[in-house]
């Protein structure tokens, strides 16, 4: 059961979270499709946001590497499978291309809808259908 303590936490980093996204201009869907754009006017901002995801999220990882607990005793979510597989590759391609055509990804989406942004509630709904869609090919693959 979770406190209320654990609660607070998750509800701030979720703030800190999409505050960052809106400061680095990734809840800027024009921004990040500048930053896609290698052969046009291409915007490289966004890799120092990246860069800096990338050292946090490494260095978070590392530290919490062989735990079941985050420190306020969250339960860690390890992945199960290690293998690259099909499903994986084509998952991330079809993810890769839907965030490239919308300059939109996850997280950025719902900052998008908390704001009310038309585009981004329509990428929410896209990426809802496309999570049923793939519950629906998971468990008849398993049949």
């Amino acid at each position: 059961m979770k406190t209320l303590g654990q609660y607070v936490v998750a509800t701030l980093s979720g703030l800190v979270f999409g505050i960052g996204l809106i400061i680095a201009g990734m809840a800027n869907p024009a921004k990040v499709l500048a930053f896609l754009d290698l052969a046009g006017a291409w915007d490289p901002s966004l890799a120092f946001v990246m860069v800096g995801a990338i050292s946090v999220s490494a260095t978070t990882f590392l530290v919490l590497r062989g735990r079941t607990q985050s420190f306020l005793g969250f339960e860690l979510q390890w992945p199960k499978l290690t293998q690259i597989d099909k499903r994986l590759v084509i998952g991330s391609l079809l993810f890769g291309i839907g965030w490239g055509l919308a300059g939109i990804c996850p997280g950025p989406a719902l900052v998008l809808v908390g704001a009310g942004a038309l585009k981004g509630i329509g990428f929410c709904a896209a990426m809802m259908i496309g999570f049923a869609a793939c519950d629906l090919i998971s468990k008849r693959a398993k049949n």
